[in-house]
């Protein structure tokens, strides 16, 4: 008999698509709902899909599972070693253009070069590296973020209270200003209809498309790129060549949508640090500290809770069997990010395994992808929040819901961001 993967078994498969999968598409994969949040936090659902996950590496080995589910086979990797080899070849021998991603974002941006197939995706990338190294070379473009951000925490500031839906609308302005310039502050439609859209993804290709609304973001977005002097990333997309294939307005859209997962990843960094007074003291004065802290807050609760890739040719792996062309993998960032048998820091926040190594050593532990399609936006998201933390970090906060993230037990697989609150002042509160 032809060597072959571990298959998994019919429990497993359930196990799989009930605590694992489903807990991710109720609270949305594009667009996250609150109520939902609030509901798979309580449960704490990321703790029980790793356990699973676990559980299969316990009985099968290291070796990746492969899942048959209504006919769709993938391949679940259960190794960091895999995981390193998958996200090395994208682009080789995978690709990010995943069918299933690729049938929710194309509801609000089908040109984007993450579900880029062929060989346009080579072209497009290289418009978004110019794009963003344009921007990130600039000092006009550093100038213009921190001014942006300077003026939209300013409230935030003089508040006695902070909850994320004031933090988020405040985040809303900064990201319009620094991807579409300031004339897009006020431009709330742009927000709502990129948000509308979002949450159609959230059904993948079992909600119809909206072209009338997709047409309108399009719109508003080359308004601001079409403007006699545009700012932000918007003044780079009109001074980067490109050819129409290219579709330069789509990968802003993209940019537009990716820089969405900064404020909740920030807030979370927010509510470890002002339940750790010592960290936080350095994290004023360290940027590098600060920024390892965001990347720290990434790790614990991924935003992005699955790398996922198609295979684009059979490819050979140990044990001699092959896997077809066509197979998705799946890598569960919680899962690897929370590895508790391979990261002794794996349920503590540790800002340190970012700056000496540890953490970019492991490509399972991976916030903005690793290999060739890693996010070429991350040291414009890095910066972006750093500066709103630095502002925020002024003032003394203390959490005052009863969420727990403080250092004196292991932290939560999954956090609830929506319901998180501050109040202005010293004192230990409940985190």
């Amino acid at each position: 008999m032809a060597p072959g993967p571990t298959r998994a078994g019919w429990t497993d498969v359930v196990r799989l698509l009930v605590i694992g999968m489903l807990p991710t598409v109720v609270q949305g994969a594009c667009l996250r709902r609150p109520l939902a949040v609030r509901l798979i936090s309580a449960l704490d659902t990321h703790a029980w899909g790793c356990r699973i996950l676990d559980d299969l590496r316990e009985r099968h080995g290291p070796g990746p599972v492969l899942v048959s589910v209504f006919g769709r086979k993938a391949l679940v990797l259960l190794s960091a070693d895999d995981v390193r080899r998958v996200l090395s070849e994208t682009n080789v021998s995978f690709t990010t253009a995943n069918r299933e991603k690729a049938a929710a974002l194309s509801h609000f941006e089908p040109g984007a070069l993450l579900i880029t197939p062929g060989a346009l995706k080579a072209e497009r990338r290289t418009f978004n590296e110019a794009a963003i190294e344009r921007c990130v070379a600039g000092p006009w473009f550093h100038e213009a973020c921190r001014a942006a951000v300077e003026e939209e925490i300013r409230p935030l500031l003089a508040g006695h209270t902070l909850t994320y839906d004031r933090f988020r609308a405040a985040y809303q302005r900064i990201v319009r200003r620094i991807v579409f310039g300031d004339a897009a502050r006020d431009d709330e439609r742009i927000t709502e209809l990129r948000d509308k859209l979002r949450s159609d993804g959230n059904w993948f290709m079992l909600h119809r498309k909206r072209h009338r609304l997709r047409a309108e973001l399009f719109v508003r977005c080359r308004r601001y790129v079409d403007l006699p002097e545009p700012g932000g990333l918007a003044r780079a997309v009109r001074a980067t060549p490109a050819a129409a294939e290219i579709d330069p307005v789509a990968q802003m859209q993209h940019w537009f949508f990716a820089f969405d997962a900064s404020p909740v990843a920030d807030y979370l960094t927010l509510g470890l640090l002002a339940c750790r007074p010592q960290q936080s003291a350095k994290a004023r004065t360290d940027r590098a500290y600060l920024r390892a802290c965001v990347m720290e807050a990434q790790r614990l609760w991924p935003t992005t809770l699955a790398l996922v890739r198609d295979s684009t040719v059979e490819t050979q792996w140990p044990g001699g069997w092959t896997l077809p062309a066509g197979t998705a993998v799946f890598s569960a960032s919680p899962f690897f990010h929370r590895d508790a048998r391979h990261l002794p820091y794996a349920d503590r926040f540790e800002p340190e395994v970012w700056l000496d190594g540890r953490a970019d050593a492991e490509w399972s532990i991976a916030p903005f992808s690793h290999g060739p399609a890693e996010c070429l936006g991350k040291e414009i998201v890095l910066s972006t929040s750093a500066t709103v933390l630095t502002g925020l970090l002024g003032s003394d906060w203390r959490i005052t819901s009863p969420h727990r993230l403080g250092p004196g037990r292991p932290l939560p697989r999954t956090a609830d961001h929506t319901s998180l609150r501050f109040a202005a002042g010293r004192g230990p509160g409940p985190g």
